[in-house]
Order: structure tokens, then sequence, then C-alpha cells
């Protein structure tokens, strides 16, 4: 194995934190990445880690080298790149995880554009609303939605997330118009739930326009994990609803949906919707297939026209 392959590896360990992750990681077998790195540590004469049973950590000359691996890692990722682009027909494979939703609403016209563009790339889509592990499972990139867990994997923001109060004009006859954030935690609510996600919390502004926030729990007897099932429910007055905007398909007015608490500032509460790597060694059919997702929703996604928020 050559000395810059054992640099990789030693960097993907330091990253990871443990040895077994960054094995999974390079697919081989816990024992041979420690084989790899004790010969690389003889072949420059120095210790790079401090190993206990449970933990790892750098060597003032493990430091120093491992910002020196990270440079080259990177020049060798751009050397790469600068070699795909001048091959006339790019090959290879490309696994993507993706929520259920937002893969069926948002991602066909990205994938079309994709195998146009790259009809020898093998393309593999697999959604699921449960987080894939996308190491184990050997996936290129996953979109995720929410708040980015603490992880050593590396995270690019495709678009901000933004919520909204929505209810049916029926629901609002029937129970009235809230005017304050107390008052409508009160009424019934239809609550994303999936897994160890519950949007039952909103954080909202005091009143209209303040900065000073309250952190309320919204109440409701019904529970879905689907989000198009969510609108569907909030549609036919069975509750109100916090949304993704993303979870419209057309305008408020052309759904039959009125926005709650208008003129509110409703937190994202440190949410967004990301794209998701195991490593910075991705290749450029990654990096383009992010790209033309991004051009797809545009700098200012287009569900932002879906409610007035003026």
């Amino acid at each position: 194995m050559s000395i810059s392959h054992q640099l990789s590896l030693f960097v993907d360990v330091v990253r990871q934190g443990s040895f077994s992750k960054a094995a999974l990681l390079h697919d081989m077998d816990n024992s041979a990445l420690s084989k790899q790195i004790k010969k690389l540590e003889q072949s420059l004469g120095v210790q790079l880690l401090n190993r206990s049973t449970r933990t790892i950590s750098l060597t003032p000359v493990g430091d120093e080298i491992y910002q020196q691996a990270q440079v080259l890692e990177d020049t060798l990722i751009n050397i790469q790149r600068i070699a795909e682009t001048y091959q006339s027909k790019p090959s290879g494979s490309i696994k993507i995880a993706a929520p259920n939703y937002f893969g069926q609403r948002y991602l066909q016209p990205v994938l079309d554009a994709f195998i146009s563009k790259y009809p020898e790339v093998e393309l593999t889509l697999v959604l699921d609303d449960k987080r894939a592990d996308i190491i184990a499972d050997k996936f290129d990139i996953a979109i995720r939605i929410g708040k980015l867990a603490d992880s050593n994997l590396i995270a690019k923001k495709i678009s901000n997330t933004n919520f909204v109060l929505i209810a049916s004009k029926d629901f609002v006859a029937t129970h009235g118009l809230p005017e304050t954030p107390e008052a409508l935690i009160s009424l019934p609510a239809v609550i994303y739930a999936n897994g160890d996600v519950t949007l039952d919390k909103l954080t909202i502004s005091f009143e209209p326009g303040s900065q000073e926030m309250l952190n309320l729990t919204m109440k409701g007897n019904f529970k879905v994990n689907d989000v198009k099932l969510v609108v569907e429910s909030i549609k036919k007055g069975v509750g109100y609803g916090l949304i993704d905007m993303f979870g419209l398909e057309e305008s408020l007015e052309e759904a039959g949906l009125v926005q709650l608490l208008p003129g509110y500032v409703i937190s994202t509460m440190s949410t967004g919707i990301y794209a998701i790597y195991p490593n910075r060694q991705r290749s450029l059919l990654v990096d383009d297939f992010v790209s033309l997702l991004m051009n797809h929703l545009g700098e200012r996604p287009f569900w932002l026209d879906y409610v007035d928020m003026n």
C-alpha cells in the first residue's frame, strides 16, 4: 500500500475517532487498518496516535502530520477531478439516500438531468424516512432534513427550511382564527412524527415581529409519519399544522388553506436541508448531482411562492 493511501487511512481514523468506523468506511477489517497505520508509523519513524482501549488521540507530531495529510488529500482529490473532466464518457456509480416525500417531489427532474448527462453511470436511489447509515450502507450522498447531528460526516447545506402554520378554512370556521400563540396551541394539531423526530415543538415570537421567543408544545391526537398525509389531513380539517414549506405543492389559496398567525416569527430551530457525504473524497459525479439539485431548487426555493410572506 502506498504511503499516500496509508495517510488517507490515518486521516479518516482521526476524523471518525475510531479504527472501527474508519475501517467500515474503507471496507477493511479493523486489524488490517490498524496494521497499515503501524506500518505508516514505522515508515515515518514516529508515533502518530496515542491508543487506549477506548480512545485514540493525536501525538504532537501526529497532529502536524494530520494537518499536512489533509492538504495532500485535497490535492489528490483535485487531481482526480481534473482527470474526470477530461474523460469523454464518465462512468462509475453513485448511490443516493433521500427521505420519501422529498425524493418523490423534488428529485425526479434532477435524476432525469443527471442520467441524460451521464448515461454510462450506474445510479441508485433509495427512498426511506429512516436515516441511513451512509458508511455501512455505502451511500455516496444522503439528503437529510432537520438538525445536523454531531458526527464526523461532511455536510453541505442545500436549502434553508421555512416553517408555516396552516389550517383549512373549515377548521377556522369551526374553531375561530387564533390571534395569539397561546390561543393556537389550545386547538387540535396534526403532528408529523417519524422515529426520533416529532414536530410538536413551536418556537414563535411573543408578538408579531418581536425578537422575544416563546417555546410551546402543540397538542394533537393525530400523529403521522408522512409529509403528504400531514398536509392532506390539515386540508380535511383534522387539525392545524406546523409544516416546512417544501411540503406544499400549491399555493395556500389553491389548497383551500389559510396561514395562521401571519407576521409572527417562527424559528427554524437550526434546521436545514443538507447533502451528507461519508468523507471529503467525493467524485465529480457526486458534486455535479448536488449542483443539479441546488440549481433545480434555486437560491430562493420555489415553494416560498406558495405562501404570502408579506
